[in-house]
């Protein structure tokens, strides 16, 4: 009886251990498979700084930004070898501020 309980259990623990180190088990996904960006740039300003709708200083300023605001960098556009713009977005929360917020533009450096 003993015996066949214990071939019972090491069957049933087999059989449900097994499946996570084949191929198709979940276990063998790695971080590197993941689409964690790895070219993330943050600034803080150092001084107020307008964020514009397009790259222009014409273009229409959507906001001020304020010293010590946090912004990540998406992307930069070099105008000429003088002037440069960056593609930012302001550091928010998703779920706790307005949606109609703006939160993408961009600034001169």
């Amino acid at each position: 009886m003993i015996k066949t309980l214990l071939k019972n259990f090491c069957l049933i623990t087999f059989a449900l251990i097994a499946p996570i180190t084949l191929p198709a088990g979940g276990i063998q996904k790695s971080l590197n498979q993941n689409k964690f960006p790895n070219n993330t740039n943050e600034i803080i300003l150092s001084s107020n700084t307008h964020l514009y709708s397009f790259p222009e200083i014409h273009a229409k300023e959507l906001l001020v930004l304020e010293v010590g605001t946090t912004l990540s960098v998406l992307r930069n556009w070099q105008v000429s070898e003088s002037e440069i713009w960056v593609r930012v977005e302001l550091a928010s929360n998703k779920f706790l501020d307005d949606p109609n917020k703006i939160k993408k533009g961009w600034i001169k450096m």
